[in-house]
């Protein structure tokens, strides 16, 4: 029996993982957690407290489910305390990738993140309002080994199945692949872009189009389009929306955008994201 620690166990994050390990049968879940309001929320759904130090000597695996920016504190006061070789978890590259884990040779450390369910559901998936995955709809997993032995690898890709079950597909990958994923792709670059979408529909709704009709259209077409550019509607974008897209991208976009995907504009956002407030 594995026994795994989950940090932050109340929080957005960590709720979700210790959900999912409570009664999984191979393992054994310990929940820390200090802010009273997530721990009255652990109790409503049948989990109890453990304090941390108590909890540290015994883990296997813990999981630091906690945000970026209080990464390196948590991190600071949790990995000396760790049994060696036990493995220390993260569930998003930042804190890895900043390099605002601790050194420690004799334990492992590890970073799973979710992709979430797909926007293209497989047949029969049926679309339903699990927008985060280990609900209903499966979803894939990116997993990296960021330090320890290679057989470790395993121990954490399993976890991080249980955590984040029904699974469609497990990736490996290294964490810098994983910085370049998220926050550089999906956050620095698509978030960006619905942000300025949402924006802009607010705009155009205040332009005096009525408001439902323009969640219809912009919701709508949001999906057509996305089918559209990454090829799963099976016919190209007409010719008149590839001129328009052409003529836009010069007023929108810098030349070098693409930029903020280099390594180290990447490596530059991860450590901005982990500093504390």
């Amino acid at each position: 029996m594995i026994t795994v620690a989950v940090m932050g166990a109340g929080g957005k994050m960590g709720f979700r993982a210790a959900s999912r390990l409570k009664d999984n049968p191979n393992y054994k879940a310990l929940f820390v957690e200090i802010a009273p309001a997530a721990i009255e929320r652990l109790a409503k759904a049948g989990m109890k407290v453990t304090p941390q130090e108590e909890a540290l000597k015994q883990a296997d695996i813990v999981i630091l489910a906690v945000p970026d920016r209080i990464q390196k504190q948590v991190a600071a006061d949790v990995v000396p305390k760790v049994k060696k070789g036990a493995m220390v978890m993260g569930l998003d590259p930042a804190a890895a990738h900043a390099g605002v884990w601790p050194k420690r040779a004799d334990i492992s450390y590890f970073v799973a993140h979710p992709c979430h369910p797909p926007a293209f559901l497989e047949e029969g998936s049926g679309i339903t309002n699990d927008y985060f995955g280990g609900d209903r709809l499966k979803q894939s997993v990116v997993c990296a080994l960021f330090q320890g032995p290679e057989n470790d690898y395993a121990k954490g890709e399993a976890v991080a199945a249980a955590m984040y079950a029904p699974i469609l597909r497990m990736h490996r990958i290294t964490v810098a692949q994983m910085a370049l994923l998220e926050p550089g792709l999906v956050e620095t670059l698509g978030l960006t872009c619905f942000f300025a979408m949402r924006e802009a529909m607010d705009k155009v709704i205040q332009m005096g189009v009525p408001e439902q009709a323009v969640k219809d259209f912009m919701h709508g077409h949001l999906r057509t389009t996305m089918a559209i550019v990454f090829d799963f509607a099976g016919f190209p974008a007409s010719d008149g929306a590839k001129l328009a897209v052409a003529e836009a991208k010069k007023q929108i976009f810098q030349p070098d955008w693409m930029k903020i995907l280099e390594p180290e504009n990447v490596l530059k956002s991860v450590k901005s994201i982990t500093q504390s407030l």
